[in-house]
């Protein structure tokens, strides 16, 4: 079994690239199977299985036991959360980060774009709600804290949707080491330009149907400077220094390349 793991629990995934690394990761699979396995061993009925392990009926459990390997599954769950059994029996996990004020500025937009979620008439209104931990699915901070106590594992590899950005042909080789798969290059960069935002976008509404224009939004980075004042920054700075700052993940995060105004 492999596992992504992002963000909070809830729709945080969409904030911090969980569909985008899903969409490598699944790929990468994909491939290799077909060069691996005959055709006929695949059911795909059980391959389009929601992947989500937090999500779905209570025999979901059972049907995705039955998933062939290698089983790809998504979850935004705390590791204190999740079956003991992941952790016994060195399923690889592949935690995906993403800076905080972009996460925050992503949040704000979905949530106002989603007549299920909360809304809020303005940034200000929403900011004071993602910094008292007022939000739905908790604090970010929180979650980057729990998970930095497995980030040196060597059964975890962590990447930072900025890293992807800066170079996602370099993140697909990496991913696809990470899992040991075994792909020719011709077949990785397969991977890497059915990976980019521009070709998910243009899918989306294949992909995930309605949701799409609202998934698919910008793809970029740095987008918080459009919408923090100087007062939010420092705030923001503030929280990241007594909370993430100095672990393994905080480093990771490059928050003086990425945050700093």
């Amino acid at each position: 079994m492999v596992l992504l793991v992002s963000s909070l629990s809830g729709v945080l995934q969409l904030l911090t690239g969980t569909n985008w690394v899903g969409q490598i990761l699944s790929d990468l699979v994909a491939t290799f199977e077909k060069k691996t396995q005959d055709e006929e061993s695949v059911n795909d009925e059980d391959l389009e299985e929601f992947p989500y392990l937090e999500v779905g009926d209570a025999g979901k459990f059972e049907r995705m036991n039955k998933l062939p390997s290698r089983r790809v599954i998504f979850t935004h769950l705390l590791p204190d959360n999740l079956p003991r059994s992941i952790f016994k029996s060195k399923a690889k996990i592949l935690l995906l980060i993403r800076n905080p004020k972009d996460v925050a500025t992503s949040f704000y937009h979905f949530s106002n774009g989603m007549s299920l979620l909360p809304s809020y008439e303005t940034w200000d209104d929403f900011f004071i709600a993602f910094m008292t931990e007022k939000m739905p699915w908790g604090s970010y901070f929180n979650y980057l804290s729990e998970w930095n106590k497995y980030a040196a594992d060597e059964n975890v590899m962590t990447i930072t949707y900025e890293e992807l950005k800066e170079n996602r042909a370099l993140g697909v080789k990496n991913i696809a080491a990470f899992f040991g798969i075994s792909l020719t290059e011709e077949e990785l960069q397969g991977v890497v330009e059915r990976s980019s935002f521009q070709s998910m976008k243009e899918n989306s509404l294949k992909t995930h149907g309605a949701l799409g224009s609202i998934l698919f939004r910008k793809g970029g980075v740095s987008d918080w400077k459009s919408l923090f004042n100087e007062d939010q920054n420092e705030k923001m700075d503030k929280a990241f220094e007594e909370h993430i700052a100095g672990t393994k993940l905080g480093r990771k995060l490059k928050y003086d390349v990425y945050c700093k105004a």
